[in-house]
């Protein structure tokens, strides 16, 4: 069984990590703050560690014209999901699910699964 106390801690990590990440565009604070220095990446196209990932979302989140929405969050024990609906300057609008696990308060391992939102839907609800 989840953990409730660890939920509501880590449900805090994750809302503030987010509030920096994608409210304030500033993802080196956000993963100093948050993210294990050595943390373990699933996305195949980052190497491990915080410090590739910085180097990566550092470009995208601060262009002018960039926009992120976080659309829910959602946390259980160590486990956290961001849906964002993402849209970097000159890029198609995203589709965004970002997967943590924590421990002790810090990231330390991230999946990610990223899809363009399409011009039409067979639904009047697509992606978000």
């Amino acid at each position: 069984m989840t953990d409730p106390d660890a939920t509501e801690r880590n449900r805090g990590v994750i809302a503030e990590f987010a509030r920096l990440m994608y409210d304030e565009r500033r993802p080196a604070d956000a993963f100093e703050r948050f993210v294990a220095p050595d943390y373990v990446q699933h996305n195949p196209a980052l190497p491990d560690g915080s410090a590739a990932a910085v180097a990566f979302l550092t470009p995208l989140y601060t262009a002018e014209g960039s926009t992120f929405e976080v659309q829910r969050i959602l946390v259980d024990g160590d486990l956290a999901a961001i849906h964002v609906r993402a849209h970097p300057a000159g890029r198609p609008v995203l589709a965004v699910a970002d997967l943590y696990r924590l421990e002790d308060g810090r990231i330390v391992e991230h999946w990610d699964a990223i899809q363009p939102v399409p011009e039409q839907s067979a639904n009047d609800h697509p992606m978000f």
